[in-house]
């Protein structure tokens, strides 16, 4: 009778025990927002990007340049499993992250701090190294070797711009001293534009730098999938489909409007007319500098950085023009000076009165100023020195330019008919 009883008891005495173990289980909510989030950055960034690139040359290099497009998000996304990750995000030190999460091992069940499985954060941080890379890709359109183009993007990724990832947004030293970066006016757009910036200066013009855009419709299209696309950016920083995600969203819509009319209307009045891509520029310049503070600012101070974003970049645009610098798609003037703009106008529209969310306390305004002003400085030494060594030093083995008769013809019949890639 006593052995009925205790093995009629034996389940009871087990339930406390099966309470207390508990499964860390993500939010399919969350986790499919940042899915969905990475998926929209990546449709900006590969037929976005190739779209508008391919429609600012002329049309021998069309191809060659979304081609090259494909080829960077290839190489950036294997850069990014292999040892980007763990790089940026595994534990390490203020400089740079660990081993621990290289070729993507060791991933945990939920995000530390999150509600979203890691390996859904991989993908949502993969979106953003693509999208960076592929943007260095249009400052060089006309001019690059395939070859060339395809040794450095993933070599960029893990040089320049994993190590700023970290110092931002995985617990590095900027984060330690209080730099702020939402959604990657400093991590993702300056780090692309300033070395943007270093490859043109290396590159030199190209030959047939003064022939006017082939298909002006190509670029608005591509750029606005990048203005759609890069919603993904902004809501996926959001880390979870909350009310901060709609906001940020909302506030970044507003700043490319503002910027696409202020842009538009600058050209009305310089130049006597208002051009599709120049709309579709100003839209661009609008999406980088809100970045930063997207979810920090009210409605019409997002409106106002937009604005901000037109008249400076535009003016960036016509000065690098008249010095004859040469950047095809004017990512150094829209991502590397739209990004540093976000980053200090962050410090005054983020103010109560400027309709902000305000800072946490004990942050002092003078004291973010510098630290934001430390952060721009260091990230577009780190971009330039980074990129331009690297772009040196892959030329010893495959030169940057293509030859002179190549870049006459146009590269198109260079790389058409020609499988693998052209290391010639």
């Amino acid at each position: 009778m006593r052995l009925l009883i205790t093995l009629l008891a034996l389940p009871l005495l087990a339930l406390p025990q099966t309470a207390q173990a508990q499964v860390a289980v993500a939010d399919s909510g969350d986790t499919g927002w940042m899915i969905m989030c990475a998926l929209l950055v990546m449709l900006a960034a590969i037929p976005g990007l190739a779209l508008r690139h391919a429609g600012l040359v002329n049309a021998r290099n069309a191809l060659s340049v979304a081609t090259q497009g494909a080829g960077i998000a290839a190489g950036a996304s294997l850069a990014w499993a292999i040892a980007g990750y763990s790089l940026a995000y595994a534990p390490g030190g203020n400089w740079l992250g660990g081993s621990a999460n290289l070729m993507l091992a060791n991933l945990a069940v939920l995000r530390d701090g999150l509600t979203v499985p890691e390996s859904a954060f991989v993908l949502f941080q993969m979106s953003l190294a693509i999208s960076a890379t592929c943007l260095i890709g249009g400052a060089l359109a006309g001019r690059a070797r395939l070859g060339w183009t395809m040794t450095f993007a993933p070599l960029w990724v893990l040089l320049v711009y994993a190590p700023v990832a970290h110092w931002t947004w995985g617990g590095g030293w900027l984060a330690q001293i209080g730099a702020m970066d939402f959604a990657g006016g400093l991590t993702l757009h300056m780090t692309a534009g300033f070395s943007a910036l270093a490859l043109v200066l290396i590159g030199g013009r190209r030959q047939d730098a003064t022939r006017h855009p082939h298909a002006n419709l190509l670029s608005v299209v591509g750029s606005g999938l990048v203005w759609i696309g890069w919603f993904g950016i902004i809501g996926g920083w959001a880390l979870g489909a909350t009310d901060d995600a709609a906001s940020a969203i909302l506030n970044t819509h507003f700043a490319a409007c503002s910027s696409a009319l202020a842009w538009g209307l600058l050209d009305r009045l310089f130049t006597g007319r208002t051009s599709a891509t120049g709309i579709a520029s100003g839209a661009m310049a609008g999406l980088v500098a809100i970045s930063a503070s997207a979810a920090l600012v009210g409605t019409g101070g997002a409106m106002l950085i937009g604005l901000i974003a037109a008249l400076v970049c535009r003016m960036v645009v016509q000065l690098l023009a008249a010095s004859r610098i040469d950047d095809s798609a004017a990512v150094f003037a829209i991502h590397g000076i739209g990004g540093l703009l976000g980053m200090l106008l962050l410090v005054p529209f983020t103010l109560p009165r400027l309709g902000g969310v305000g800072f946490d306390p004990g942050i002092n305004l003078t004291g973010l100023l510098l630290t934001q002003g430390i952060a721009v400085a260091t990230v577009a030494l780190w971009s330039m020195l980074g990129a331009a060594i690297l772009a040196l030093t892959i030329s010893i083995v495959v030169p940057l330019r293509a030859g002179e008769i190549e870049e006459e013809e146009g590269l198109d019949s260079a790389h058409h008919g020609q499988p693998g890639w052209d290391f010639r």
